[in-house]
């Protein structure tokens, strides 16, 4: 069966791999790691196509350890302990590397299982995530290992990974393959830092190319556009990407950068997370704006409430009309910070008794010292307000609410001022 061009252009040594220049190189730390032979536990951690499995290969071979891999979407603690027992074999006399792929979908038991075999020194485990290891890997196996992150590899790199590729795909097709720059750019940028998705956009763009009256496959960009089509978007629900994008909305609004709003929000909007992009403007209307421009919380909540209904691609619509919105209100976070310094007291500290003038309680008992309620109806005094203690007794004088700065606290700070003063 004919292997992938990714498969077959998979780096032998650390010097062809492509990208993570901050930790491949001279100088740098896994260079140096595999320049000793000596290979510590670690957990590499990032997206797909960046190089993690040619690492882990790399650094097997050169610690002259037997190579297992098992991928923890089908494994299981049977599968751990068959690869263990290798250990006492001819294969694990130089030791044993175990590459567990996507480490994140094992649970905290299976996960623990590695921890006996590492310690002892049995096995050398390299893990590989694409969420954060630190949110899914459990502590014990955190502590015992040492954490790479592997980024997106830039178009450039890929470029370089795709030329080599041409090379190999001569020999194979024994044809000329001309290759135009802007075709190999294209294919590069549209696999968004994934070098397997390029490689295979490329060996797609081959099969396509027709050939001209020379004989040699031409790849310019109609070939290119017809073979990625849609460009490879990173974002998994519930998982780190899905966080991330989340987290830039609500900054971006936060910021006041309208155009980095609509295009945070088109992310979510690509991978058709409804939901998530309708609660976090909900959200941001209440967290950010809030009290500096209150009708942004219900005009937020119509633009919701239409989109829900319309469905994509047509909620983008009164989505987009609502990021905007917001990123060019005045911001206040005034409201939801005087509640969370309410809650930390309620949480913290005895805040006592509430006042007996507050209290749903319209009688008085043979054991009350205190006689009649005493409560007063605001609206029965001038400008519906009259002063009397709300708080408890014990924190009678806390102060939660700050007015904010912006044109529609201090008015109302100013109104208030002006009659609690009279």
């Amino acid at each position: 069966m004919n292997k992938p061009l990714a498969d077959k252009l998979r780096p032998e040594k650390l010097a062809d791999v492509v990208g993570q220049t901050h930790i491949i190189g001279k100088g740098k730390v896994l260079t140096e790691i595999a320049e000793s032979g000596t290979v510590p536990n670690m957990i590499f951690y990032g997206p797909s196509g960046t190089g993690k499995t040619t690492v882990a290969n790399i650094l097997a071979k050169v610690s002259g350890k037997s190579l297992f891999k098992l991928n923890a979407t089908t494994a299981s603690v049977s599968d751990i302990r068959d690869v263990c027992a290798r250990c006492e074999t001819f294969e694990g006399q130089n030791g044993i590397l175990l590459y567990l792929d996507e480490i994140q979908n094992f649970n905290k038991k299976q996960q623990q299982s590695l921890l006996e075999y590492t310690e002892n020194g049995k096995i050398t485990l390299i893990a590989s995530t694409t969420e954060n290891p630190y949110f899914y890997v459990y502590n014990a196996v955190l502590s015992r290992s040492v954490v790479f992150e592997f980024k997106p590899v830039s178009p450039k790199d890929i470029t370089k990974a795709l030329l080599r590729g041409i090379d190999l795909v001569k020999e194979d097709f024994g044809s000329k393959i001309l290759a135009k720059e802007d075709a190999l750019l294209h294919i590069a940028e549209m696999s968004n830092g994934d070098v397997r998705k390029a490689l295979n956009a490329l060996e797609l763009a081959v099969i396509y190319a027709k050939p001209d009256s020379s004989g040699t496959l031409l790849i310019d960009m109609n070939a290119a556009e017809q073979c990625t089509q849609k460009k490879a978007f990173r974002y998994d629900k519930a998982g780190d990407s899905q966080y991330d994008v989340m987290s830039a909305l609500q900054k971006s609004i936060r910021g006041s950068d309208p155009d980095a709003a609509v295009h945070y929000l088109a992310r979510l909007i690509a991978a058709e997370d409804l939901q998530t992009a309708c609660r976090r403007l909900m959200v941001i209307a209440a967290e950010d704006i809030g009290l500096a421009y209150p009708m942004a919380i219900p005009i937020v909540k119509a633009c919701v409430d239409s989109a829900l209904m319309l469905g994509l691609p047509e909620a983008r619509i009164p989505l987009g009309d609502a990021a905007i919105l917001l990123a060019t209100a005045p911001k206040s976070n005034s409201g939801h910070i005087a509640l969370d310094k309410a809650l930390w007291d309620i949480e913290n500290m005895d805040t006592g008794e509430i006042p007996r003038q507050l209290q749903n309680k319209h009688y008085d008992g043979e054991g009350d010292v205190k006689k009649g309620q005493g409560y007063l109806y605001p609206h029965d005094f001038p400008n519906h307000y009259v002063k009397q203690q709300y708080l408890p007794d014990k924190i009678k004088d806390k102060k939660y609410y700050e007015y904010g700065e912006n044109k529609t606290e201090q008015t109302a700070k100013e109104y208030w001022e002006k009659i609690k003063n009279l």
